[in-house]
């Protein structure tokens, strides 16, 4: 049994040690072995496709065709996404689209408006 301490990001167990850094191997966080709790950031700064910083509640459009997984709905171009909602992950945007229901995006593919 490990006496390390959990990620503090992800609260893993399996962290390791590697030299003075312990680090997790689910989500990557390295900090500082020496007992130094650090504030983890969830503060992460999510952009569009231009470089606008995107916030929950903004109204956002897309810039590419988007196929549907598991169906065969296409999210055109210049669809208006309202009341976005941020979210860790690879599709970091959490949205409802009119026509096809709710939907995960990523942030490289919109534009705010």
């Amino acid at each position: 049994m490990s006496t390390l301490p959990p990620c503090p990001k992800c609260n893993s167990e399996y962290t390791y040690e590697d030299g003075a850094q312990l680090i997790c191997p689910e989500c990557a966080h390295e900090w500082s072995a020496n007992g130094e709790a650090e504030a983890v950031s969830d503060d992460t700064v999510k952009k569009d496709s231009v470089g606008n910083v995107l916030q929950d509640g903004d109204t956002i459009t897309v810039i590419k065709d988007l196929k549907v997984k598991g169906t065969s709905l296409v999210v055109k171009v210049g669809t208006k996404v309202k009341n976005i909602r941020l979210c860790d992950g690879d599709h970091d945007i959490d949205c409802k689209i009119d026509g096809i229901g709710p939907m995960k995006l990523k942030s490289e593919f919109v534009r705010k408006v």
